[in-house]
């Protein structure tokens, strides 16, 4: 394994259709798939704004769109709000339990009522199980999946890993009949808590993208950093 930048090869995709704004075009720029990667360099990727899928590191590179923008939360400066505060207590009840993998039914049967009831316009419907496990894989031997019980039910599952300063949120899916909870503002809260626990400095939240509903939630967050012009820069 190798964390040096030096020599590293990056492509770019052909033009495809945007997942996130209609009728758009998007382009990816997309480390080279044969480049080893070891947690140290993951790390140096997201602070210029790459994010994880699978085993692949990427970024928009859109020619004519800056919509997609890095942000991340510095945790010790974080205060919640009013309504957070509120969902935070509210969900004081739930167990956490950590596993090192989601290979079981639960987690996929979770996953897919979750993409069924949330997510059926979007590009992993039909959930695929192989896809699942594509998607959320344990890429570098960084990644804990997090699970949240009621009582025995599983009722939400997030997929954090852990980089050099902070952690990065790369997927939570939970029991879509559990809206009075607000289960995916709570698994934000709580790995914001977790980052704080283990010293670490961020929560890496992906791509806040201007104009798509389902990104606005990042903005949130206060404060916000977003990585802007080569640089990160705290938002209000």
């Amino acid at each position: 394994m190798t964390s040096s930048m030096r020599d590293l090869k990056v492509y770019t995709t052909y033009p495809h259709s945007c997942s996130y704004l209609n009728e758009q075009e998007a382009t990816t720029l997309f480390v080279d798939p044969r480049q080893p990667v070891d947690k140290l360099l993951y790390s140096k990727l997201s602070l210029l704004g790459f994010r994880r899928s699978g085993s692949h590191i990427y970024r928009p590179h859109c020619s004519h769109c800056e919509a997609c923008i890095p942000a991340r939360i510095p945790v010790a400066a974080f205060t919640p709000r009013r309504a957070q505060s509120r969902t935070r207590k509210r969900n004081e009840d739930l167990r956490v339990r950590r596993t090192d993998d989601l290979l079981d039914d639960e987690a996929f049967n979770l996953y897919r009522r979750y993409i069924e009831m949330r997510h059926a316009d979007g590009d992993m419907y039909p959930p695929d199980r192989e896809q699942y496990e594509s998607f959320l894989n344990d890429a570098w031997d960084c990644t804990h999946y997090y699970r949240f019980y009621d009582g025995q039910a599983l009722v939400a599952l997030a997929v954090v890993d852990e980089l050099q300063d902070g952690l990065s949120a790369i997927y939570t899916f939970f029991d879509p009949d559990c809206d009075k909870r607000g289960l995916g503002t709570y698994a934000i809260l709580w790995q914001i808590e977790r980052a704080r626990a283990l010293g670490l400095d961020y929560l890496y939240l992906g791509y806040w993208i201007r104009g798509c509903r389902k990104m606005a939630y990042k903005s949130d967050y206060r404060p916000l950093e977003l990585y802007v012009k080569n640089r990160w820069t705290v938002i209000n």
